[in-house]
């Protein structure tokens, strides 16, 4: 660790200077060899460092987006080429190539902080070792080796021997227990922060290799900030802790203002939002009226729940417009009670043996419909009048002839007009 940190020693001149002027101010409070005023001297850098990398989490955000808009794409890649691996890696990167989606955006946040951290472990690592270090002279460096937290020195470690806690003026109990509190803290804000976004912020109805990879990094996170924690120094892990706990509330924010379509997230938003409406009878706030905006523009590519949003506004007799205002409409009305009115009911659906006994009962009535129509027809033949008279053998009877024609009725025929013979 220190090897690595010394890469960065360029950096430690400014992030010593940064946290000398905010101890200046901490200190005319709290005292100068306080361990409130160097703590919150740290503090106060990973808020600084942080509103400055607020371009970079809008850039992350936006390449998350994107990363989930791609994701059906992405699936029917994946399906197209699951047997060749390396034509399936070959049209991701072309699919990232035409979109200009970057994964590795999502870390840009972390890459951006990790100078500053190797340059703070750097700066506490002179102040453990007694050495003097960019704008920390002497004085400075003996009031913050005096400085506890809550009973432990500023740079001590967890894995320090106990003569080196003895000389910086604690006890190893003091250090180990603040030091475990601090990383179990920093190990669980990781974990949560990450579970909201898992469980919250995204579509779960596409599988991706994206997915898999967030998935997993949401327990391997942790499980290195823990690992790593046990050689921090007490400063280091306070700003860590800050950083995780700031993440946790920008994520927190994004969530509930900005959620992911498709997602769980998106629906409690729109329920919210629905339920404003309802109560004041607009939509108030400009990030409001850009999410109804962002939904009418989508048309019929609405996914569920914004479709069940626009539902629950006609039902309302409201219709959201393309400047994300809602106005009265009564067709909308109308539209959406006639949608309620006329929801096609299904029939019940009958068991086995119903159906075995209604086919039953069909067959029979059709076996005594045929009954009945024979004996009809015999009947029929029965009362025909029949000629008595004999027949002479080599001439057939001219009614005879004409009831072996088809489609001629039977019985006497009617004489033939005197002008057709």
């Amino acid at each position: 660790m220190d090897t690595i940190a010394s890469l960065f020693s360029f950096i430690t001149y400014p992030v010593s200077w940064v946290i000398v002027q905010f101890h200046t101010l901490y200190g005319a409070i709290f005292g100068d060899d306080t361990g409130w005023a160097w703590g919150l001297s740290i503090v106060s850098l990973v808020v600084l460092i942080r509103i400055c990398l607020i371009p970079l989490f809008v850039k992350q955000i936006k390449s998350t987006r994107n990363m989930q808009v791609l994701q059906p794409k992405m699936k029917a890649i994946q399906e197209r080429y699951k047997s060749d691996k390396q034509r399936q890696s070959e049209e991701m990167m072309k699919l990232y190539k035409e979109t200009g989606t970057n994964p590795l955006s999502s870390c840009l946040p972390i890459l951006a902080q990790s100078p500053f951290f190797f340059a703070l472990y750097h700066v506490l690592s002179a102040i453990a070792s007694g050495k003097t270090i960019g704008v920390i002279d002497q004085p400075l460096l003996d009031s913050a080796r005096q400085a506890h937290i809550f009973g432990a020195p500023l740079a001590a470690k967890f894995m320090d021997s106990p003569a080196k806690v003895e000389a910086l003026g604690a006890s190893l109990t003091d250090v180990r227990v603040v030091t475990a509190i601090m990383i179990v803290m920093m190990s669980a804000s990781q974990f949560f922060t990450q579970r909201q976004l898992m469980t919250k912020n995204v579509d779960l109805t596409v599988k991706t290799p994206y997915m898999q990879q967030q998935k997993m990094l949401m327990y391997i996170f942790p499980l290195i900030f823990a690992v790593m924690g046990i050689n921090f120094p007490v400063g280091v892990l306070v700003y860590w802790l800050t950083t995780n706990v700031w993440t946790m509330g920008q994520q927190m924010y994004v969530i509930n203002q900005n959620p992911t379509p498709g997602s769980k997230a998106q629906n409690q938003y729109l329920e919210r939002l629905l339920k404003s409406v309802t109560t004041h009878g607009e939509v108030r706030g400009r990030t409001r009226r850009n999410t109804v905006k962002r939904i009418v523009a989508k048309g019929s590519d609405r996914n569920d729940i914004e479709r069940k949003f626009i539902t629950g506004l006609a039902k309302l007799g409201l219709a959201a417009q393309e400047d994300g205002t809602v106005t009265k409409s009564d067709t909308a009305l109308a539209e959406a009670e006639g949608g309620s009115a006329q929801k096609r009911q299904q029939p019940k659906r009958q068991t086995k043996a119903k159906r075995q006994s209604g086919t039953t009962q069909t067959g029979a009535a059709k076996e005594t419909d045929s009954t009945e129509s024979e004996a009809k027809t015999s009947l029929q033949k029965q009362d025909a009048p029949q000629d008595d008279k004999p027949k002479p053998a080599g001439k057939p009877a001219s009614g005879s002839s004409r009831q072996a024609k088809s489609g001629q009725r039977r019985g006497p025929q009617r004489p033939k007009h005197p002008s057709k013979k």
